[in-house]
Parts: structure tokens; C-alpha cells; sequence
């Protein structure tokens, strides 16, 4: 076993593998300003295991590609679905976001929520571009700061981790730039980072360590990074959230 599939052991019985919540999905989708009656094509891009995607079914009259590269979070959607009723309404795909297989313009709306940090914001909205029907709609969720100057010790994490981590008017011009128009853009509350992700997850923590004694350092090493993370939103959460951006296709 090597340290991603721990990664997945961790992180595939959570509701989500991120911060938000169900709320600021159904925002996100208003804003989107798409009717929820008439049949759309939909992709959800780094589905995991489908908190957002069964958001959409519930609210969308639609059909929703949901892609993910690890094939475990599919398995667990698809269940989750199936229990939830929704089933009829999701089709899955095992991918990765850099090599997908869309057509081009097949979607009325293409959502990724907390995922696109994978290939970076900006070359996610640039390549995905294609894939929407002429004015359809793009939704992201992706790491931005809240205010324009922050204590070093945040603001260093953060660069280091993701360097694509900006202000949302940066965000918001790469869209402008790439064909965009702005719809709607909010911030992600800090329940959505403690009582949605990082409070559920350190609940896991103990049965996971118990779980896995054969790799005792590696879980340690993934505990302890997660508890870091943690520790910094705590001290840190005026600064830094995920902001929602909402867009149409010029």
C-alpha cells in the first residue's frame, strides 16, 4: 500500500474530501441562473465522492457526468446515489481532469468544487472553456486570500502549497481574460472548512491509525500534515478561504 491509497482509506467514507457544504453548493447553483426544470448536460470535474454531484441532481433537471480519477470515490458516489435516488440521473467515469474525452461543446454547465487546484485554476477555465455550449455556465470553488496583506507565516504555507492562491479579483480577471463574464462570486464560511471538513475528518484520525498499523509513519506523517493544515486555518481563517466563482461562457 503507498501513501495515495491511504490518502483514499482516509478521505473515502467522508461526506466530503474538502471544505463547503450543501447550502453554498445550492448557492452557487441560483447563481448560475440555469433552469431547474429543462434537461441539461452537466460535468462535475474531481467528483469524489459526490457531495456536490448529488447536490446538483437534487436540484438540476439534468444529467450529470460526475469524473474522478480514483475509482474507489466513484464506487462510493454510485452507492451513495443509488441509496439517495438519484441514480437515474448521475453517470460516472473514472479520468483524470488533464486527459478528459468531452466533446466540445457538450455542457450546459461544468462544476468543480475544490478540485481544479489539481491542475490550476487558471489552465482548468482555459481548457474546460470548450466543453461548454455557447453561453453555458462554469462553477469553481478554488482557494483564495480574503484580504490583500496577511501574517507571513499564512501567507507562506499557502504560496508554497498552491501557488496559484490569489485574491478573487485575480481570479476574477483570469476569467475576464479567458472568455468569460462573472455571474456571481462568494466566500466559503468557516463552518464549511470546521463542522463540514476538518472537524469530520478528525474524527477519522483515531480509526484510521487503528486501521492501518502495518504503515504506522506513513499514517503518522498524513495525521500530522492534516493537523497542521488544520491548526493554521484556526489561527488563520480571516485570511484565507475558498471562494465560489460563478461564470458564463462568451
Amino acid at each position: 500500500m503507498n501513501d495515495l491509497d491511504l490518502l483514499v482509506k482516509l478521505h473515502v467514507t467522508q461526506e466530503r474530501q474538502g471544505p463547503g457544504g450543501p447550502e453554498e453548493t445550492r448557492l452557487a447553483a441560483r447563481l448560475t441562473g440555469l433552469s431547474q426544470t429543462e434537461p441539461l448536460m452537466i460535468a462535475d470535474i474531481g467528483c469524489g465522492t459526490g457531495a456536490s454531484t448529488l447536490e446538483l441532481a437534487r436540484h438540476f433537471n439534468g444529467s450529470i457526468l460526475a469524473v474522478d480519477f480514483l475509482p474507489e470515490f466513484i464506487e462510493e458516489l454510485k452507492a451513495r446515489a443509488s441509496k439517495q435516488e438519484v441514480g437515474d440521473k448521475i453517470h460516472t467515469s473514472v479520468g483524470n481532469m488533464e486527459a478528459l474525452v468531452f466533446d466540445e461543446g457538450a455542457f450546459d454547465l461544468i462544476w468543480s468544487e475544490g478540485a481544479v487546484y489539481n491542475i490550476g485554476f487558471e489552465k482548468g477555465i482555459r481548457e474546460w472553456r470548450k466543453y461548454l455550449k455557447p453561453g453555458g455556465r462554469l462553477v469553481v470553488s478554488e482557494l483564495s486570500w480574503l484580504t490583500a496583506e496577511r501574517p507571513d507565516e499564512i501567507t507562506q504555507h499557502w504560496e508554497r502549497e498552491y501557488p496559484q492562491v490569489a485574491m478573487p479579483s485575480q481570479k476574477i480577471a483570469q476569467l475576464e481574460a479567458h472568455g468569460y463574464r462573472l455571474l456571481g462570486y462568494f466566500p466559503l464560511s468557516q463552518d464549511c472548512w470546521m463542522e463540514r471538513y476538518y472537524q469530520p475528518l478528525k474524527a477519522r484520525f483515531e480509526s484510521f491509525t487503528l486501521d492501518n498499523p502495518d504503515r504506522a509513519d506513513a499514517v503518522k506523517s498524513i495525521v500530522e500534515e492534516n493537523l497542521l493544515e488544520i491548526d493554521l486555518y484556526e489561527r488563520f481563517k480571516e485570511f484565507v478561504s475558498y471562494g465560489f466563482y460563478i461564470a458564463e461562457k462568451l
